[in-house]
């Protein structure tokens, strides 16, 4: 996880941009964004003023939808750089260093939300974290993940393949060099775990998982 950090703290300042869509390369891996965002806040849980932990917040972009929906918000992000950005612009919402298997609180939470962060670990990583975020949800409280992710191998195939005929050299090696899974073994880590699930593709790469707790 840790060896991600430098990049982000290199992309920080230019992070925004590249979400809202002034980055060619990456337009598609950021069509619509704002509606993501929007997704992911409206999936967690059915009242305003709970309680959510957002883990690796960015430049804060998801914080401060949570935040304008009334969410009582505390966020996590291991890069430095993109730390000073959120904080700069959510002077009140508490964001501590740590990542998804170092969350330095002490509280439950109605939702634990993430976008675009998943994939910086790998699959044993991502199941060591969904056991231990579990021990920081309230009973029906709910996980939220958005993220690449491929439904077959033949999709990835494909999705790689139309990458490199639209000569995004550096998403190509974003996506071959990064831990993105396929969507089915994320769904068997949370049905392990007992959540019920709801799946839903935003755009050609990103899903958005959302994983409720104790109702099954």
């Amino acid at each position: 996880m840790a060896e991600f950090n430098h990049l982000f703290d290199q992309w920080a300042g230019n992070y925004d941009n590249t979400v809202y869509g002034d980055d060619n390369e990456y337009a598609e891996v950021f069509e619509g964004y704002s509606k993501i965002l929007s997704y992911v806040c409206d999936s967690i849980v059915d009242k305003s003023n709970g309680a959510i932990l957002e883990i690796g917040v960015g430049t804060g972009n998801l914080t401060k939808e949570l935040v304008d929906k009334n969410f009582n918000v505390i966020g996590i992000e291991p890069s430095k750089e993109m730390r000073k950005i959120a904080m700069s612009k959510l002077p009140r919402v508490p964001i501590f260093d740590g990542h998804f298997l170092d969350i330095p609180i002490a509280k439950s939470f109605d939702g634990i939300v993430t976008s675009y962060a998943f994939h910086h670990l790998t699959l044993q990583e991502k199941k060591e974290a969904i056991t231990y975020l579990d021990a920081f949800l309230k009973p029906a409280g709910k996980l939220v993940i958005a993220d690449t992710m491929f439904e077959s191998p033949e999709y990835k195939k494909a999705l790689h393949q139309h990458v490199k005929n639209s000569e995004a050299y550096g998403l190509l090696e974003d996506l071959r060099s990064e831990y993105y899974e396929y969507v089915d073994d994320i769904k068997k880590v949370l049905h392990d775990l007992g959540y019920s699930l709801e799946a839903k593709k935003m755009n050609k790469y990103v899903w958005i998982i959302t994983a409720s707790k104790g109702t099954i």
